[in-house]
């Protein structure tokens, strides 16, 4: 392991909520990598110490196990808050609680970064959309999204999350980033978390049966977890009033939409994992769950414009080799095989 130093004056104090997590483990990995400090907090819903395991021993990587949900205090420069079970698996396991998380863990996330006066970004989601009356989704879209269906801890979680960043940023001049995620995918994705790359690469490598809600014409745009990093940290890169020569001056705080503008159909996904995977897995159909979105696809011109020219590079067919190459070796050691 490669371990960069920066000196105390350039070094940050880095909490990630939701750390051992898919995107969060991917972000403490680059976070280390520049030479900062992190602090990973979970509480292990759906986060696992296997995405973070080569991280334990970095003299500059500190787990907590803690719930977001409850205050906590600590000494940070920057605060990352990815903490919320993404999948419709978990976050309907107790839909409760994933209110709680995206609104008391905002509360809380919030209320810390007021203390020490730390910038902080919110990771929130393309669900904040519904299912979207205009197409390509622009960030200055309200959304359609079911206040009372069984997707709507998550949903209106999210929004309420949003709104608490605004009103935060507004009210005690917080330095916020709000950034809204469509569909990202890769190594370290939890393999029974129920999206549909995870759930089609899975049931290809073992053999079974593909399946697809509704007849499979439905949209979404894949991001590779590498790009959607990258995008994040150019985000929080842009100037703030801790900055010098931006004094007293407010960075850009959002929302910006970070995804892939590619966009396929939920059949042309599955022929193409299937294809990759080399399985004789057939295609089954099922009813479409209430309220999933139709279309999907993400505006990015706005993180073109501040973020850089930034914009996805990794192509979906590659993305994919790598993800499938990821769980192929985990089947296999969970297996025995």
């Amino acid at each position: 392991m490669t371990i960069h130093t920066l000196s105390y004056h350039v070094r940050k104090r880095m909490l990630i909520t939701g750390g051992a997590g898919f995107l969060g483990s991917h972000l403490a990995d680059r976070l280390l990598e520049l030479g900062h400090e992190v602090i990973c907090l979970d509480n292990f819903f759906t986060g696992t110490k296997q995405n973070i395991e080569h991280l334990l021993d970095h003299p500059r990587f500190e787990l907590i196990r803690h719930d977001i949900t409850f205050p906590i205090y600590l000494e940070i420069d920057q605060i990352w808050n990815l903490a919320c079970p993404a999948s419709p698996v978990h976050y309907q396991h107790d839909p409760v609680q994933t209110t709680k998380t995206s609104v008391h863990g905002a509360i809380n996330m919030l209320g810390l970064a007021k203390r020490t006066r730390a910038r902080i970004l919110q990771a929130s989601t393309s669900e904040v959309y519904g299912d979207p009356a205009t197409h390509p989704q622009q960030e200055d879209y309200w959304g359609n999204v079911n206040p009372i269906g069984p997707r709507s801890c998550y949903d209106e979680g999210k929004r309420c999350a949003e709104t608490l960043f605004f009103d935060y940023h507004r009210q005690h001049k917080l330095d916020i980033r709000v950034v809204r995620i469509f569909n990202t995918y890769g190594p370290r994705m939890h393999p029974n978390d129920g999206r549909v790359v995870s759930n089609f690469i899975v049931q290809a490598l073992k053999g079974e049966d593909i399946t697809l809600f509704g007849d499979g014409s439905q949209t979404r745009s894949f991001c590779y977890v590498d790009d959607l990093i990258e995008g994040m940290m150019r985000f929080m890169a842009l100037p703030g009033p801790k900055d010098p020569g931006h004094e007293g001056q407010l960075g850009f705080p959002g929302p910006i939409n970070l995804g892939n503008p590619g966009e396929f159909t939920i059949k042309e996904l599955a022929e193409l994992v299937i294809n990759l995977t080399g399985s004789r897995s057939k295609l089954v159909y099922l009813p479409l769950p209430q309220d999933d979105p139709m279309r999907r696809r993400p505006d990015i011109s706005r993180a073109q414009q501040y973020l850089q020219g930034w914009q996805p590079s990794v192509a979906l067919e590659e993305g994919l080799k790598s993800t499938i190459g990821y769980f192929d070796a985990l089947l296999r050691a969970t297996s025995g095989r």
